[in-house]
């Protein structure tokens, strides 16, 4: 589908400007109130952390030390976890 016959609706541009504002660090709330919305539920919809923000995210926390490892499952529980 190429850009001139796409089909871009007002819902569009508003969660388009949400997430923008969203990825700007705009806050949540402000973001409901510039849409008009009463609450931050109604904004949900809207306004999602994609994959650049939640690697922002990770990236804030603070590295594994030498004495941390990582968990991993033995063949017993990924064989109880198969079973579900």
């Amino acid at each position: 589908m190429s850009k001139t016959t796409k089909r871009v609706s007002p819902h569009v541009i508003r969660h388009t400007t949400a997430m923008h504002l969203l990825q700007a660090g705009v806050d949540p709330a402000t973001i409901a109130l510039w849409l008009g919305h009463e609450s931050l539920e109604s904004t949900h919809m809207y306004i999602e952390a994609d994959l650049a923000m939640k690697e922002r995210a990770l990236a804030k926390l603070a590295p594994l030390g030498p004495t941390m490892r990582r968990f991993k499952a033995d063949d017993a529980l990924l064989g109880f976890l198969a079973t579900l």
